[in-house]
């Protein structure tokens, strides 16, 4: 949430709008559902889109959650007109997919109306057995390594 409360302090005006993308089945609207307190137990794979607006310390947050299945991807455009920030969420479990992972991210980060806006590559599903720690993720990254580099950061692993 710091990047909330820095951007309000940038003259947003305490309203944020942010992406949440990612393939299908890594966990995005999960995780939205948990960030606002809701029973994630009958999470099932988005079909179009959900809009979530939370509010934390004074600050409005509209997040956008738009499926992630292939059919979906070319939808992805019609959502970044004034986006303020996107997370990437990454299946820290699924590696057969990362490079197909890195590749829409990459396509992603060419599009202008997402130029200014702040990346967050989340490495999700860390609490799975098999689950590659953060650290192994940033190494299958390679195609968006020049625009995530100076924001990754990368927290523990379940294991250390």
């Amino acid at each position: 949430m710091g990047s909330i409360a820095c951007m309000g302090s940038m003259g947003c005006n305490g309203i944020y709008r942010g992406l949440r993308r990612g393939l299908d089945n890594a966990g995005k609207t999960t995780l939205l559902k948990r960030f606002n307190g809701e029973d994630v137990s009958g999470a099932a794979p988005t079909l179009g889109f959900n809009i979530k607006t939370l509010q934390h310390r004074g600050f409005t947050l509209n997040v956008w959650d738009v499926g992630g299945q292939s059919s979906l991807r070319s939808y992805w455009r019609n959502y970044f007109e004034s986006s303020d920030g996107l997370v990437w969420v990454v299946d820290s479990g699924d590696r057969q997919r990362l490079q197909l992972c890195a590749k829409e991210l990459r396509a992603l980060l060419r599009e202008e109306r997402l130029a200014g806006a702040t990346l967050l590559v989340l490495a999700n599903k860390q609490d799975l057995p098999g689950a590659l720690p953060p650290s192994a993720i940033r190494t299958h990254r390679d195609p968006w390594r020049s625009h995530c580099d100076p924001l990754c950061r990368t927290a523990p692993h379940r294991d250390q």
